[in-house]
């Protein structure tokens, strides 16, 4: 098993041997996809309908705001947005409009991912996918990504453009500017800061260059973290953290904007942590685990949280894969055929090594799972506002994109509603990004951000994963079609 918390200090810089599988796979998916749109557009065949103007008719809407579901209702989509939404018997459907009649469908925002990263944990190592990632994440319904740390900044900030420009499959992407670490570091693909000065020059050269988030890592200091934190917010652009060396309630008495992951990552309860340092994640879980949610040490850490206005990114999939005999089989089916074979392999001979400590009743994931549900669910009520997210890394098998529609499932499990839950995953990213004029929700005016749904999520969370055409900006792509595409080689490129 690949430790998910320790993961990035076993990340090695990536071997001459594998730079060359990967260019090389890279180079031929490149020519497959040049020969196959010779004479047109190179995605033509990932395309269901980009006709100038759309009818979705007899379709239940979900909005995302946390309303009611709607029965019989049409959506026209024209110039890459809604142009008009609602009830079927009011519907005017312009002159040569392509028609969907869809009963039985339902329509959703599409979601807005807030913890994607475009690697993943492969042979030891974090490998970048800039083919297999970004696909997954559009053809299972996250139109709008937050990369929530970079490892290769670089090459998001060209992702983003190639697909910006039509040229790739993938989601909008706001890319989060390289980790901001400090010694002594998480792998050698992490850069340790020298200082709060140098903290305010990376976030100022990143920003400058099209970053349009930032996020501390495990190590930084409270002088750095403050200093970032003063700069991000001088770009206009947020910063979130994955601490460890600062408990919430500093990170939150800083000014920090958003915290990934909840409670399970929060260090301020471990009776060995000292000022600046970062204790050893294991005690740490197993304080977590044996305290109560409920308790008015945990309470007291949410309603500062709430009051300082700092959201949270519920990242339940990644916790998930540390739970004896969780996900069930039956749901991993998926993500074990997009997954190159050795990887498939090492997931398996993972799996099996925690189910063996699954008899044991004082092994703290065995609680934490339910402990991050039950306050990421005690959040919302106090008023805190939660985000969704998948984290791609952890103990592998947690796939971009249906980690994204796992995320929904799960906090429905915790003890959300289904219109909750996708509010959650859809309208509370979008809001926190400041784009939910454009997206996070279906109105007219906005954005043709939608997923078509054969089945009913409000009755049944499950059914997110009946997703078969996902648009984005008014184009239709066809999800089957393109989890095709990756079958056997995501952890590759």
């Amino acid at each position: 098993m690949r430790p998910w918390i320790r993961g990035l200090a076993i990340a090695a810089t990536i071997t001459s041997a594998a730079i060359l599988v990967i260019v090389t796979a890279s180079g031929f998916i490149a020519a497959r996809l040049h020969a196959q749109g010779r004479g047109g557009n190179p995605l033509q065949q990932y395309i269901r309908t980009n006709a100038p103007v759309i009818a979705l008719t007899h379709v239940k809407v979900i909005d995302g705001t946390g309303a009611e579901a709607r029965e019989g209702q049409t959506i026209v989509i024209q110039d890459h947005k809604i142009a008009w939404m609602g009830a079927d018997a009011q519907a005017s459907i312009p002159s040569g409009a392509q028609v969907m009649e869809l009963p039985g469908y339902t329509v959703l925002p599409g979601m807005v991912g807030m913890h994607e990263h475009m690697f993943y944990p492969a042979g030891g190592q974090y490998n970048e996918l800039t083919v297999t990632a970004p696909r997954l994440y559009l053809a299972c319904g996250v139109t709008t990504a937050r990369t929530a740390g970079s490892l290769e900044p670089y090459a998001d900030l060209n992702l983003k453009k190639t697909i910006d420009d039509g040229r790739a499959l993938g989601p909008k992407m706001n890319v989060t500017g390289p980790y901001l670490e400090g010694p002594p570091g998480t792998g050698t693909q992490m850069h340790q800061l020298s200082g709060a000065d140098e903290a305010r020059d990376m976030v100022n050269y990143w920003a400058n260059l099209g970053a349009g988030s930032f996020k501390a890592y495990m190590h930084i200091t409270r002088a750095e973290l403050s200093a970032a934190i003063a700069e991000a917010h001088k770009h206009g652009t947020k910063l979130t953290g994955h601490l460890c060396s600062i408990g919430f309630r500093e990170a939150a008495g800083l000014g920090i904007d958003n915290l990934e992951h909840g409670l399970v990552v929060d260090t301020e309860f471990n009776p060995g942590k000292e000022v600046d340092k970062c204790p050893a994640q294991n005690d740490t879980f197993a304080t977590i685990a044996k305290m109560d949610v409920e308790g008015a040490e945990i309470q007291q850490t949410i309603h500062e949280l709430v009051a300082k206005h700092v959201a949270v990114t519920s990242t339940l999939p990644v916790f998930e894969g540390f739970v004896p005999n969780r996900p069930p089989m039956q749901w991993m089916t998926r993500a074990l055929d997009a997954l190159e074979p050795s990887e498939r392999v090492a997931y398996l001979e993972g799996r099996a090594r925690t189910a063996n400590g699954a008899t044991n009743p004082d092994a703290p994931w065995n609680h934490l799972l339910k402990t991050e549900m039950q306050f990421e669910h005690d959040f919302v009520k106090a008023g805190g506002v939660l985000m969704a997210g998948v984290d791609p890394t952890g103990a592998g098998g947690d796939l971009p994109g249906f980690g994204d529609q796992r995320e929904v499932e799960l906090l429905v499990e915790g003890g959300f509603t289904p219109l909750e839950a996708i509010h959650i995953a859809t309208y509370n990213g979008a809001h926190f990004l400041g784009i939910d004029d454009k997206v996070g929700t279906l109105a007219a005016g906005k954005a043709a951000d939608i997923m078509l749904i054969h089945g009913d999520p409000s009755a049944n969370i499950a059914d997110i994963e009946k997703l078969e055409i996902v648009f984005k900006d008014g184009v239709g792509y066809d999800s089957a079609k393109i989890i095709e595409s990756v079958r056997g080689t995501v952890g590759l490129h």
